[in-house]
């Protein structure tokens, strides 16, 4: 049995809850020992998951987490302070969050954006970002970062093009298919705890050849023998990446060496996120390239398949010439545009499920 948390602590977890984590994991468990104390349990997923090397993609997505925490917490006037404590393994980092209430809180516009933000894989406006768009957003990440834009046709085709090439190599990869075996819930608009399967952003007869491709490696990499992976990386990647307003890039001003470099960067996503959000945007990440281009500088073994390192090593160089452009560092990814909200979309567990036993 859980115990049971305070009423106050229920009601910011409540919104808290719907911070984004990578594939819908929710790398988080919460316990409140007392009214004013929440503690974080996060895990990584480095030991399974091909894409979060280093853990450093989780760290990103707990910061997420701790920002909206805090920005769920002005909606009560309290002040939400973290620390990390020192002696929790990096692999399983716990947080102390503590509340105080102080008058000069006041509740954060972004409030009404958590619970809309969401993941959209679909086509999306081309229409330019205004400059009062592109001010709030690059005003949202605060000082120690900034916002690399990357837009304007060609600009944008070399992304596509990018994201379209990279997308090969997720999808010939058998520990990248381990973890889309594991994350996708076929047959759904909505899911609690993982990605729905209409939330993919293919037709509807893609989907039915990826389900039953995907029922074993053997039978996928047959596939992708004799028919190639066109299809899927034509409509998840290339017609998305050309089909929006930008691409973007959040770099850091200084470079992220710890697990708390990589939080703060988490918290700075998400204001990004529900800045445009608020704005009346949609936003899709695109972390891969940034992931296998780490991978490839620091000579980290990703994969069994031997014929994938030399395809790796040219994306590596084609991120490089589009991504690392100046002397900032690159640590989250993404496209974004106006449009409609997307149909489907991940849902999230109940806080009674992410109370910790």
């Amino acid at each position: 049995m859980s115990t049971p948390i305070p009423d106050s602590i229920y009601r910011i977890l409540d919104l808290a809850r719907w911070a984004p984590s990578g594939d819908n994991t929710q790398c988080w468990r919460f316990e409140a020992p007392a009214a004013d104390h929440l503690v974080v349990h996060g895990y990584d997923t480095r030991a399974d998951t091909v894409y979060d090397l280093d853990g450093h993609p989780s760290q990103i997505s707990m910061g997420a987490l701790l920002e909206t925490i805090a920005i769920a917490a002005s909606a009560q006037g309290l002040r939400a302070e973290t620390t990390r404590r020192a002696d929790s393994p990096l692999e399983r980092p716990v947080f102390d969050v503590r509340f105080s209430p102080d008058a000069g809180v006041k509740p954060s516009p972004l409030i009404d954006a958590i619970t809309k933000r969401s993941v959209q894989r679909r086509p999306m406006s081309t229409r330019p970002l205004s400059a009062e768009e592109k001010r709030a957003l690059e005003a949202a990440v605060g000082p120690g970062f900034a916002v690399s834009w990357i837009e304007g046709f060609g600009p944008k085709f070399q992304a596509a093009r990018l994201m379209f090439n990279n997308a090969k190599l997720r999808l010939t990869m058998p520990e990248a298919y381990e973890v889309h075996r594991r994350i996708i819930h076929w047959g759904v608009t909505h899911s609690p705890d993982r990605v729905p399967d209409q939330a993919l952003g293919v037709d509807n007869a893609t989907l039915k050849l990826m389900k039953w491709a995907m029922v074993s490696w053997k039978r996928l990499s047959t596939m992708n023998t004799v028919m190639g992976t066109w299809a899927p990386r034509l409509q998840m990647d290339l017609i998305p990446g050309l089909a929006c307003a930008a691409h973007f890039v959040l770099k850091a001003k200084q470079q992220p060496k710890t697990i708390d470099d990589y939080v703060e960067a988490g918290r700075a996503v998400q204001r990004f996120w529900l800045t445009l959000t608020k704005l009346g945007l949609h936003m899709q990440p695109e972390m891969t390239p940034l992931i296998f281009s780490k991978y490839v500088r620091e000579g980290t073994a990703f994969t069994r398949e031997a014929k994938l390192h030399g395809p790796a090593k040219r994306l590596q160089q084609e991120a490089a010439a589009l991504i690392f452009t100046d002397a900032l560092f690159p640590v989250y990814m993404g496209r974004l545009g106006a449009g409609n909200a997307p149909a489907a979309r991940s849902e999230r567990r109940k806080v009674e499920d992410l109370i910790k036993q």
